[in-house]
């Protein structure tokens, strides 16, 4: 099983990081240990002072596929969640400097907090979906999936240009503006169109 991430997905955060909109996804991958362990918390590491929330909706791969056209992407998927992309900003902001890979700042151990899964049949649009994080009961993120520049089905079909997707992989598909610091003691919920589907604790 691997986790694959999408970066730069929201103008909203893209501005709110002075990035450059890409032509086309920016893409990357947490390894299987990244995955933060059911009712554990998130341990903030002691090689960064600056750990960052990203919120993001995310897909679960139910059979094999490559090279997926757009128009079969949506068969290639049951069900959606809301994970949070732990970054190690302070990191991140060096390996951009020096023009190093991002795996040090995105794919550390407990980098990948994954939400309890839902059946896509329950949305009515999964183009339409809202959602958002809360941290110490203030929201602190929140979008829609019509935000995303490159949309759920579009992003199966490119990613699997370059990666055979097997059952129980993960996609990450991007967060929105409002990423910021967690601290010892926060408490982080995120949800899916008022429906709870995860919480932790940081310590």
């Amino acid at each position: 099983m691997k986790i694959i991430c999408v970066g730069r997905n929201y103008l909203s955060h893209i501005r709110e990081l002075n990035n450059k909109k890409n032509n086309s996804p920016v893409i990357f991958l947490k390894p299987e240990t990244s995955i933060i362990q059911k009712n554990q918390p998130f341990f903030i590491p002691d090689f960064s002072n600056e750990i960052h929330h990203e919120v993001e909706l995310i897909v679960k791969i139910n059979k094999l596929g490559k090279s997926i056209s757009p128009k079969f992407s949506h068969k290639y998927y049951d069900e959606i969640s809301l994970g949070i992309d732990f970054t190690a900003r302070d990191l991140q902001n060096n390996l951009k400097l020096n023009s190093l890979p991002w795996e040090k700042c995105k794919s550390f151990d407990g980098s990948a907090l994954i939400g309890k899964w839902v059946n896509k049949d329950n949305f009515n649009d999964i183009n339409d979906i809202n959602f958002q994080l809360t941290k110490n009961d203030k929201i602190i993120q929140k979008g829609n999936s019509s935000e995303m520049i490159w949309n759920i089905d579009e992003l199966i079909s490119e990613i699997s240009r370059f990666f055979t997707l097997k059952i129980g992989d993960i996609i990450f598909t991007g967060t929105p503006k409002g990423v910021g610091k967690v601290n010892i003691d926060d408490f982080l919920l995120g949800s899916i169109e008022g429906e709870q589907l995860f919480s932790i604790k940081i310590k």
